[in-house]
């Protein structure tokens, strides 16, 4: 069994992800938010970080857990109750937690939305959508049905998308942000976009969808996150000679 010590994996994350040079949300504390003992024998990846996603890799029997919503986004003490059952088994596990947001998001090859946007089978990406400091997304030109697109979404997440037919039939210009973007909606198709991809929106983008001109899928938050921990797992895999697994825990959200 391969024994990598903890600090060589996180310096690699840290290294190829950018950790330090990107900006994100005050919550996201991106890097390694648990330590364990020091050493990692079994990868698990997932996308969000709750008491049950840990208690699946303590079965696991993982000692690193990669996520891309990770511990803190809202106030996390006292640690009482389920947050104590978290810690508690984080802790006799020996559990080590990464997490990686907005660097993920970005990532120009493991990243959610290179990762998605190769499903989808578009090339010839462009940089797409700022968020703190840096763009996160991805557009390219395509000539397709928005009807096929849609198709194309479901296979790639799994999941059946939310398709709000604002614009014309046929995409030309298509924007792709995974996760929670779907509120910027008027940001994004001030870049020119005739077609965004993003995770989830308020009830309000379907008649701003309209009076743009935009059409606009939605994947599903978690569907469409799905894909840079399982990227960034395999990448450290490989490296470091590593065994590791997804931890499917879908929202439907």
């Amino acid at each position: 069994m391969s024994k990598v010590q903890l600090r060589a994996v996180v310096s690699h994350c840290d290294k190829i992800l950018r950790t330090a040079a990107l900006g994100d949300y005050d919550g996201a504390v991106n890097g390694l938010q648990v330590e364990n003992s020091g050493a990692v024998t079994r990868l698990a990846a997932t996308v969000d970080a709750s008491l049950a996603t840990v208690t699946m890799a303590v079965a696991a029997r993982a000692d690193l857990l990669i996520v891309h919503h990770g511990l803190f986004w809202s106030k996390s003490h006292p640690w009482t109750g389920q947050r104590y059952e978290l810690l508690r088994l984080l802790v006799e596990n020996n559990l080590a937690v990464y997490s990686s947001h907005l660097p993920l998001d970005a990532h120009p090859r493991l990243g959610n939305n290179a990762q998605l946007a190769a499903a989808l089978g578009l090339k010839n990406l462009k940089p797409f959508f700022a968020s703190h400091g840096q763009p996160i997304g991805l557009q390219t030109s395509r000539k397709i049905s928005r009807v096929e697109l849609a198709q194309k979404l479901e296979r790639a997440t799994g999941a059946k998308p939310k398709l709000i037919p604002g614009g014309k039939e046929i995409c030309g210009r298509i924007g792709i942000v995974t996760g929670g973007a779907g509120g910027d909606l008027a940001s994004a198709a001030a870049e020119g976009v005739d077609t965004f991809i993003t995770g989830e929106g308020p009830h309000w983008t379907y008649a701003l969808a309209e009076e743009l001109g935009v059409n606009v899928l939605y994947g599903g938050h978690y569907a469409t996150e799905t894909f840079g921990v399982k990227a960034l797992a395999a990448e450290l895999a490989k490296k470091f000679k590593l065994p590791w697994e997804f931890l499917d825990h879908p929202t439907g959200l």
